[in-house]
């Protein structure tokens, strides 16, 4: 008699496939229809959304809640201003090139020094340290520009085929820099998707969850979170080396602990314990505090009104509570 075989399913799988080229093609799409303001939003929202999923990797994966991300999202910035004012560089593939090597290094010193403390301990200490790197950034003017900050200008990109000069040079940025952010933003993604589903994703679920098991299965948990955090820090990196071409200017208030707390948050506002969660909540959130800016001066009050308001209403986020009312409905559809 031959053995039973377990045959696997490759179903849901075909069906996550299917679902995110839908929503890759939509978003391909999604200019088409929208103006140069919109188009603008949208592609701030990408860059956050590959902040929120690197930061994510910590928070929700290994347990380790960050309040110094924005140090790396600045590393970021300023590596592209510097490049540009002092090198003379304005290719977009070379500040990138340059820019994560930077930002893994500064995450991999800092990764060393943190992951030696857990809980509100491992808190405090990105805290403290973003902070030191955001005073260096305020004191040392005469390099950095101060409050003043320091400009990039447009860069050209795919290795100088695009560049953007003369009449609609800032509407055709605008439209080419949306597809060069998509790009990067899927091929984040589909990165982070085989990270966290790999045997070492699933080393820092069992850390996250357990701690002492793991250390008795052998993980070297130090390691491991170290690991993680050099991972999280390059993408919030990445993050920053595009965000600034679109902003045109890097000042260290994006070094602030302020900062910090909108990438938290956005990563809470769709759900940090699901792999979309983040993915979502930065792009929700930076639609939020734009609007709530545009409406009045009190924003911060009325931002910080319908977030708290949102994590009373949906405590597992905007994905997670999505989950929840369709499990909902799938039992009573089986009732």
């Amino acid at each position: 008699m031959k053995a039973d075989v377990p045959r696997i399913s490759y179903r849901p799988k075909l069906l996550l496939g299917l679902a995110a080229i839908l929503v890759l093609v939509f978003l391909a799409l999604l200019p088409l229809y929208l103006g140069i303001y919109q188009t603008q939003l949208l592609t701030y929202g990408l860059i956050a959304s590959i902040a929120a999923l690197g930061f994510n990797l910590l928070l929700g994966y290994t347990g380790l809640l960050s309040f110094g991300h924005s140090a790396f999202f600045g590393i970021g910035t300023y590596t592209v201003a510097f490049l540009a004012r002092d090198a003379g560089i304005h290719s977009m593939e070379l500040y990138i090139l340059i820019g994560l090597p930077i930002a893994a290094l500064a995450s991999a010193l800092l990764g060393y020094i943190c992951v030696r403390h857990t809980r509100i301990f491992f808190g405090i200490l990105t805290l403290a340290l973003s902070q030191v790197l955001y005073s260096l950034v305020l004191k040392l003017f005469w390099i950095t520009g101060g409050t003043d900050g320091l400009r990039v200008p447009r860069p050209s990109l795919l290795g100088g085929t695009l560049t953007f000069t003369g009449g609609g040079a800032y509407q055709r940025f605008v439209h080419a820099y949306y597809y060069y952010v998509l790009a990067a933003f899927a091929l984040c993604v589909v990165m982070m998707w085989v990270i966290v589903h790999s045997p070492f994703g699933k080393a820092l679920q069992a850390i996250r969850d357990n701690e002492v098991r793991a250390r008795f299965l052998g993980l070297r948990i130090r390691h491991f979170r170290w690991a993680a955090f050099l991972i999280s820090g390059t993408f919030t990196g990445l993050a920053g080396i595009l965000w600034v071409p679109l902003n045109g200017l890097t000042t260290p208030e994006i070094l602030y602990w302020p900062f910090s707390g909108e990438i938290v948050f956005a990563a809470l506002l769709g759900g940090f314990r699901n792999f979309t969660g983040p993915i979502i909540g930065g792009i929700v959130f930076n639609y939020l505090k734009t609007y709530a800016i545009a409406t009045t001066e009190y924003w911060q009050l009325l931002l910080g009104t319908v977030l708290v308001a949102l994590v009373l209403v949906l405590p597992t986020g905007i994905v997670g509570g999505l989950s929840k009312l369709a499990a909902t409905l799938r039992g009573k559809e089986k009732a």
